[in-house]
């Protein structure tokens, strides 16, 4: 390679260690040309405190530290000088700061982890260009390393091929006492086979007389291949888990990463928190965490849940008997768990890879710059973002530290609605609604002038929200991060890149939660509750507008207004909702650059049409609900499906049996046709035992079990009869005798119990506007068509 060109990579795993008297960065990661690389820069520790507190040090002891006083042209966000305040290493900064507090010296940026300040002073997110000599370097298990090099930010944007997944699964006796199998998948189709303790000679295998060989073997591929991410299904709960206890017990040294060091696990018993591997050099991805931080809902998270979903193949062994049947492969069938286990381990890899998990995951860091297992942290996102632009600006932030929430920001604007069967009705809602009021409004932490008055407010240099929260015109850091990001969105839409539009709009709308927490250093009461008292005024204003002109306005939920037309057509509609998003767009244009003087980004938009809509009632009262609707939606190319909103078909907690009655009621309701022998029939089928199958609950523990003391709910009791809890979704069914898990059910079902609680609700909720009743209808009404009423 030429020292002289810039070479370009993606940073997996920034660290830094500590030799002798000096701190340095460690960059592991991919390049471009598919070598694996490491770089070593000397880095010192700082942060800062205000210069006119720098004559109060001298009240602190700093014998033991020695920090360097460096004055600066920066300052902090009212205006004033800082000095930065250097150490030898990190470990320093965390004794400093306290001292210094202690003596009522304020620090800022004293929390910022030591290699992710490397990265913003760097300003490197992910991709990077590297320029430099390349060194030998025994202690790294990569392809080059790199000896202070310089860095440039890149534009690169890698794909998951353009890195080395290797995926993992194991197979154990049903106590996990004896190891039998490994399996090693690999995206670039290199490693493909399974390690076995066996005698025999198995294809797709190789096999070893006893666990500590095939560990040994299973080390040596895995270090020989040298992978970037490792992945897996409940891969560091389960499989690394017992692959670390099994190396131990072996004599062999857990030091699966790209350095000598040990790997290391933190294991959480509680189902609430993702246990963390730690692979010097590598990522450790568990397919799970993939889909759910890439906002990717299923049933459960099951690897034949998801493989149905994402790769229409099934695994060999179910989930059923699984431990009794992979023990009988183990002893009688050696090729079947052969093939079993290295299905799994390519499922978990095509999951992550064909649901755009992978990418999605690959683009948040490049976004953010947080790295590929971090990058769901919000307010550490926004910190890598916000950090960047106040050092371009010469500002420093205040260092992070929790402030009590003494009241909560005020949540969206949610109208009452009106409850009823309607034809044509229009749905307008504001596009990335917080986002654009950010960007509307300079609402920026930066910008926040925390005293003002309106009177203050002469000359107009001064944005004054609802809530009395006052913004300088002058040009935030949110809105010129968010207009950035808006320009990309757009045009991640333009080229229909899916992956990448959704990894902004998370991004964006991350935003609002992060000021809106007292986690965040950035943390305003009054800023969040800024941006939600315009988002209010919007809505209401938007309402009123409508309404003026003769609309009727059923429902607003938080950025989105419900409008019944009245019409007769999905044409007329259609028109009447593209005319109803100019007006308003144009309204809003007029009125904020006259009001506050600046340009509007809000942006309404006529967003869909449904032919027929159900707005249900509260139950047991008359009001309306909120958050509840379903239609019939009419889409682009005129085709009709249905469309549901908070109702049981979408929640989780309810059946399948209410799901399916709720489906086929509403349409039959939405198509004019005769609902009353539907439920009796329903009700029938039900008690005879034809839905015995779509009566399973499922319901997540949200602690564990022994934890619940105050109220003991149904899927509790039914996981304290598992001999084993295996997951945090326990799948249960109402029995004579209460609740029982699927896998100990002992009683008959209680019929009734499910009519009661399931069907009866559902039937109520849209009889009602028949002036029907379930029980009526039950006992044996007449017979009667929607025309009928």
């Amino acid at each position: 390679m030429n020292e002289k060109e810039f070479i370009e990579g993606f940073i997996l795993y920034p660290t830094y260690r500590v030799e002798g008297n000096n701190s340095f960065i460690y960059l592991y990661g991919r390049l471009k040309d598919g070598r694996s690389f490491c770089t070593k820069n000397k880095f010192n520790p700082f942060f800062y405190i205000k210069t006119k507190d720098r004559s109060e040090t001298k009240k602190v002891d700093l014998r033991s530290i020695e920090p360097k006083f460096e004055e600066t042209n920066l300052k902090n966000f009212e205006g004033e000088l800082v000095t930065k305040i250097i150490t030898k290493t990190p470990r320093e900064i965390p004794e400093l700061r306290k001292s210094f507090e202690e003596k009522g010296i304020e620090c800022y940026e004293a929390d910022i982890r030591f290699s992710y300040r490397f990265l913003i002073e760097n300003n490197l997110k992910g991709a990077l260009r590297i320029k430099g000599k390349l060194s030998k370097k025994s202690n790294e298990k990569v392809d080059c390393f790199f000896e202070e090099p310089v860095f440039e930010p890149s534009e690169w944007r890698p794909k998951p091929e353009d890195f080395r997944i290797l995926s993992l699964d194991i197979e154990t006796s049903q106590d996990a006492k004896k190891l039998y199998c490994i399996s090693l998948y690999s995206n670039d189709k290199k490693l493909n086979k399974v390690l076995l303790v066996s005698e025999k000679r198995i294809k797709h295998a190789d096999s070893f007389k006893d666990e500590k060989s095939l560990l040994e073997a299973f080390k040596e591929e895995l270090l020989n291949y040298d992978p970037d991410i490792i992945t897996g299904w409940n891969l560091i709960d389960f499989d690394l888990k017992i692959i670390e206890q099994k190396m131990k017990d072996s004599g062999i040294e857990f030091d699966l990463g790209r350095t000598n060091e040990k790997c290391n696990l933190k294991i959480f018993e509680s189902f609430m928190t993702d246990s963390k591997a730690d692979f010097p050099g590598r990522m450790v991805l568990d397919g799970i965490h993939i889909l759910k931080t890439s906002f990717i809902k299923l049933d459960d998270y099951k690897l034949g849940t998801a493989a149905k979903e994402f790769t229409k193949e099934k695994k060999l062994i179910e989930d059923e008997n699984k431990g009794e049947d992979i023990d009988n492969a183990f002893k009688k069938d050696q090729q079947k768990l052969v093939d079993y286990n290295l299905l799994d381990s390519k499922l978990a890899l095509d999951i992550i890879v064909n649901s755009g998990g992978m990418q999605l995951t690959i683009l948040r860091s490049l976004l953010t710059g947080m790295t590929l297992d971090k990058v769901r942290a919000s307010i550490a996102s926004l910190d890598s973002l916000y950090l960047r632009e106040l050092k371009k600006r010469g500002i420093v932030a205040p260092s992070a530290k929790f402030v009590e929430r003494t009241e909560r920001t005020t949540g969206g604007y949610v109208m009452n609605s009106k409850p009823g069967i309607y034809d044509y009705v229009i749905v307008c809602d504001f596009k990335s609604l917080y986002p654009s009021i950010m960007r509307t409004f300079n609402i920026d932490p930066l910008m926040h002038k925390k005293k003002c008055t309106p009177e203050q407010n002469k000359d107009k240099h001064l944005i004054i929200a609802p809530n009395g929260a006052c913004f300088s015109k002058e040009q935030g850091i949110l809105p010129d991060i968010l207009q950035r990001l808006w320009k990309e969105r757009d045009a991640a839409r333009k080229n229909k890149d899916e992956v990448s539009r959704w990894a902004i709009k998370i991004l964006m709308n991350s935003m609002y939660g992060v000021i809106a927490s007292p986690n965040c250093r950035f943390y305003s009461f009054e800023v969040a509750n800024a941006i939600t008292s315009f988002g209010h005024m919007m809505i209401k204003e938007t309402a009123k507008l409508l309404k003026q002109k003769g609309y009727e306005i059923i429902y607003g939920d938080t950025d989105s207004i419900f409008i019944d037309l009245k019409e007769d057509s999905v044409e007329k509609a259609r028109k009447i909702g593209k005319a109803i998003e100019t007006e308003i767009n144009n309204h809003y244009a007029a009125w904020i650059k006259e009001t506050y003087g600046v340009e509007s980004k809000l942006e309404l938009e006529f967003e869909k049409t449904y032919k027929k809509f159900l707005m249900p009632k509260v139950r047991g009262s008359e009001e309306g609900a909120k958050k509840r609707y379903a239609g019939l939606l009419v889409k682009d190319d005129d085709t009709e499906v249905m469309d549901f909103t908070g109702l049981e078909f979408v929640r989780r907690d309810w059946t399948e049996v209410s799901k399916k009655f709720q489906l086929e009621l509403l349409d039959l309701i939405f198509h004019d046709k005769e609902i009353l022998a539907y439920i009796k029939t329903f009700v029938q089928n039900l008690k005879s035992g034809k839905y015995d199958n779509f009566l399973i609950y499922r319901k997540a523990l949200r602690k564990d079990v022994d934890d619940y003391t105050k109220t003991t709910p149904p899927h509790v009791k039914a996981a304290r009869q598992l001999d084993k809890i295996t997951s945090n979704i326990i799948d249960y069914v109402i029995t004579v005798e209460g609740p029982e898990p699927i896998q100990k059910l002992t009683h008959s079902i209680d019929y009734d119990h499910y009519i009661d609680k399931q069907i009866k609700p559902i039937a109520d909720s849209v009889l009602y506007f028949f002036g029907q009743k379930f029980e009526d209808v039950i006992k044996g009404s007449e017979q009667k068509n929607l025309g009928d009423w």
